[in-house]
């Protein structure tokens, strides 16, 4: 199989693959990749999506309605949040902090943007005290499944929380002061 066909294949058994990610996976260049992905975009053979600062590229047969919400799942924490409502239901922002080990800040970001995807939904009780649950947890389930990172990927989903948890704490350590 030539370098062509192997983006296409990535792309077609990984919808929503990011540049990166793919560069990792096939053990290519910048440049080769940018090179075969402008060639196979312009014959058609996959189309580009920006989403979350990050590209990511689909068959051309992906559903459309579907590609900013799998794009969100290819983050580490966003798939972290999901799966523990998943695994434990409807459960309070303190409760997934705790869980994930993850700033209010982060939890926030992905939260926020999982409830656009419509994956996840927010509800005030008593008290205006908050509670995230699954919205559909079939669909949840079939994304999570299509979504399957490489362990380069983890990694570098890892160093970013890591690195956000590192500016939370000094954010916050600034404020006593």
């Amino acid at each position: 199989m030539n370098t062509r066909e192997r983006v296409a294949t990535a792309v077609r058994e990984n919808p929503g693959i990011h540049f990166n990610e793919l560069r990792r996976r096939l053990e290519l260049a910048n440049g080769q990749v940018q090179y075969h992905v402008r060639k196979l975009k312009r014959a058609g053979e996959i189309d580009e999506e920006s989403y979350f600062g990050r590209t990511h590229y689909y068959a051309p047969d992906f559903d459309p309605e579907t590609r900013k919400t799998v794009a969100m799942l290819r983050r580490e924490t966003a798939r972290d949040i999901l799966s523990v409502l998943l695994e434990n239901g409807p459960s309070r922002p303190t409760e997934l902090i705790e869980s994930l080990g993850i700033a209010r800040s982060s939890l926030e970001y992905h939260l926020n943007r999982l409830i656009d995807c419509e994956l996840v939904e927010k509800h005030r009780g008593i008290g205006n005290h908050v509670t995230v649950a699954v919205d559909d947890r079939s669909t949840a389930v079939e994304l999570l499944e299509l979504v399957r990172p490489s362990f380069p990927d983890r990694m570098v989903d890892r160093f970013t929380r890591l690195f956000d948890g590192v500016l939370y704490e000094h954010g916050n350590d600034e404020d006593e002061s």
